[in-house]
């Protein structure tokens, strides 16, 4: 059965006379009808936000003390934490993903993120410092950091309720409030933290909820309003430039995560068995959708033939649609129109003179799942490093791999990109490691691994791969405004009774 999912802003529930169907890119059923939010909902939205954060009723929340505050995030984690369950099921009808999937990289993980920001909160120091003037006046400085007021917290739809988390959780416990605007492929999870949010002590207008689409709705609405002080988006290169732009009016800091076409580079010491199991995660899970995904392999020339054969039977033997796969699987696409995206970059491996030696197609399943929009794994050889299979972020389960010579070329073929997002190094010479990483322009390089991440670790990207810093103590500062007050000290007064 189907669900209707509303907006919630100021503390209500709020429906609109415009709404969408959400439908499954796992067999194409439906799932829910979802309620657009209008620019009239939206400024109610950032007005009551604007309100209780940094404007006359600041004290119920943006001017809590801290301790009280973080009281408060505490028990919201809590409450979350009890709605796991519910969080992985809306994961699991939204996009498609296995119920373990689900459960291990994204339920508790994102709930967790709550209590460790409101952990890192407590531990933020103040600054402060004495010294001396030029013309000799002594005085004393100390920094505090307040909030910034409205922050716009726009999420993508490959990982829905972790991103949500990690910029809704800093934006709260730093005393702003959050607008979560979640994609339009992705509403259940959202929903489930705003009934969360509803049962809590969050105060209403510190968090809301608006459904909708980018430009022309709620995603613009959002972005373009004058009252919202900061906007942390995560998506599209090209979203994100557009969001820059408006942004620009205001002068309103963005902490932008973007696209990648992220390169892995196997140099000839590399363990293969390493490699396989970091590889096979790391170009194929969660079906390529995710920022970090490697879709381009750079592999020793010695061990190029390895590799290739080793990485076709990995995709070739890989469980796809089965939603109940206890163990590494792959779902669906998040949606047809995006399955046509990276099909059409298949399409163009052969008529650019490349060949696959696993996928490229859509698999066959003879039920339902055939109205879902699945796409093979591939693996592919040949192609022109000027052709838009190597060129162009596909975001699907597709592995371009291309042999070289020595260090240096290796570098240049992983930096010959427009993004910058991460890598990954697999070599068991750790001073090589060392000295390789920092020469490829990225965010973020595993050596040996792939996503083994501390999400409370800085992340940032280079190029088209994102603008600012976030993550941890970095995203907290980013949700907050930093105020400097000065003292002057006077010497004693040999007047003074």
């Amino acid at each position: 059965m189907s669900k209707e999912l509303k907006n919630y802003v100021a503390g209500r529930w709020i429906g609109s006379s415009t709404t969408f169907d959400k439908v499954s890119p796992f067999n194409g059923a439906h799932v829910a009808k979802v309620h657009e939010a209008s620019a009239t909902l939206v400024d109610e939205a950032v007005t009551r936000g604007h309100e209780v954060s940094i404007g006359g009723n600041a004290s119920i929340w943006g001017d809590l003390p801290l301790k009280q505050r973080l009281a408060v995030i505490h028990d919201l984690a809590d409450r979350l934490e009890a709605r796991v369950e519910d969080l992985v099921e809306a994961e699991v009808a939204d996009t498609g993903r296995s119920h373990w999937q689900a459960s291990v990289f994204d339920g508790a993980r994102a709930a967790r993120l709550f209590r460790s920001y409101a952990d890192a909160a407590a531990s933020l120091e103040n600054r402060s410092m004495q010294f001396s003037g030029e013309m000799g006046f002594q005085g004393m400085w100390h920094s505090t950091r307040r909030p910034k007021g409205v922050i716009a917290c726009i999420c993508p739809w490959n990982v829905p309720i972790l991103m949500a988390c990690m910029k809704v959780a800093p934006a709260l416990v730093m005393g702003n409030s959050a607008i979560l605007k979640p994609s339009e492929e992705t509403p259940s999870s959202a929903t489930v933290l705003a009934e969360v949010m509803a049962a809590s002590d969050v105060p209403d207008g510190a968090f809301s909820l608006v459904h909708g689409f980018g430009a022309g709705s709620t995603g613009e609405f959002l972005a373009s309003h004058p009252k919202v002080d900061a906007i942390t988006f995560t998506g599209e290169s090209g979203t994100g430039s557009a969001i820059m732009k408006v942004a620009a009016t205001g002068l309103r800091e963005v902490s932008l995560e973007l696209g990648g076409k992220n390169a892995a580079l196997v140099f000839d010491d590399a363990r293969m068995d390493a490699v396989a199991e970091g590889m096979t995660r790391s170009a194929f899970f969660n079906c390529g959708q995710i920022c970090f995904c490697t879709e381009r392999a750079y592999v020793h020339r010695s061990r190029f033939d390895e590799f290739v054969e080793m990485m076709a039977e990995i995709a070739s033997g890989i469980i796809i649609g089965e939603r109940s796969h206890n163990g590494f699987s792959i779902g669906p696409l998040i949606s047809h129109g995006h399955r046509d995206k990276v099909k059409a970059l298949l399409d163009a491996v052969p008529a650019h003179g490349g060949e696959f030696v696993a996928g490229g197609g859509i698999p066959s399943f003879g039920d339902a799942r055939d109205n879902g929009a699945f796409v093979e794994p591939a693996v592919a050889i040949g192609s022109p490093e000027d052709s838009p299979f190597v060129k162009q972020e596909a975001f699907g389960p597709v592995l371009h791999v291309a042999p070289f010579s020595d260090e240096d070329e290796a570098v240049a073929l992983a930096n010959d990109t427009q993004y910058g997002l991460a890598t990954c190094i697999w070599t068991e010479n750790l001073n090589r490691a060392q000295r390789v990483a920092p020469r490829v322009r990225v965010g973020h390089a595993w050596i040996n691994s792939w996503q083994i991440r501390d999400l409370m670790s800085p992340l940032t990207g280079a190029k088209a791969s994102g603008v600012g810093d976030q993550g941890g103590r970095l995203s907290l500062e980013f949700s907050s405004l930093p105020q400097t007050v000065t003292t002057r000290i006077f010497e004693e007064d040999p007047a003074w009774p």
